[in-house]
């Protein structure tokens, strides 16, 4: 008889997971959101920065990171980008979030729609506490 081992799944074909554990769940429609404009935040490989956080918009995040150089209220039609707004939910870079964490300026989190890959760079805790309610 012969045995075949299953080979676990690779981290592309694995389900994509929250940072609380379960499935990841979708951040945003209106506006489409996410790396692949899937509406989620997955961590797939080609994006460098990480787009796994997903963020409530506020004001202050925006004007934040209007000066930082990283406009993202500006409408650019010609890449399907449509400016964004306070309330609106978006995937941000794990990193951009973080600094702005640190600046003080971070926008409130979705946890059931940050991507698990989000802790390679922003510790759980610090996620936790801007929880959106």
């Amino acid at each position: 008889m012969i045995a075949f081992s299953r080979q676990p799944p690779s981290p592309e074909s694995a389900p994509d997971r929250n940072v609380l554990g379960g499935p990841l769940l979708p951040c945003s429609q209106a506006p489409l959101t996410g790396f692949l404009r899937d509406g989620c935040c997955r961590s797939v490989a080609g994006d460098s920065g990480s787009h796994t956080v997903c963020a409530v918009m506020t004001a202050d995040f925006l004007n934040y990171t209007v000066a930082a150089g990283n406009d993202l209220v500006t409408p650019h039609p010609e890449w399907g980008f449509p400016g964004l707004e306070p309330g609106d939910r978006w995937c941000l870079c794990a990193a951009r979030w973080l600094e702005a964490a640190r600046a003080g300026h971070a926008p409130p989190v979705i946890l059931e729609a940050t991507h698990e890959r989000a802790l390679d760079i922003i510790p759980a805790e610090l996620l936790h506490r801007h929880a959106a309610s």
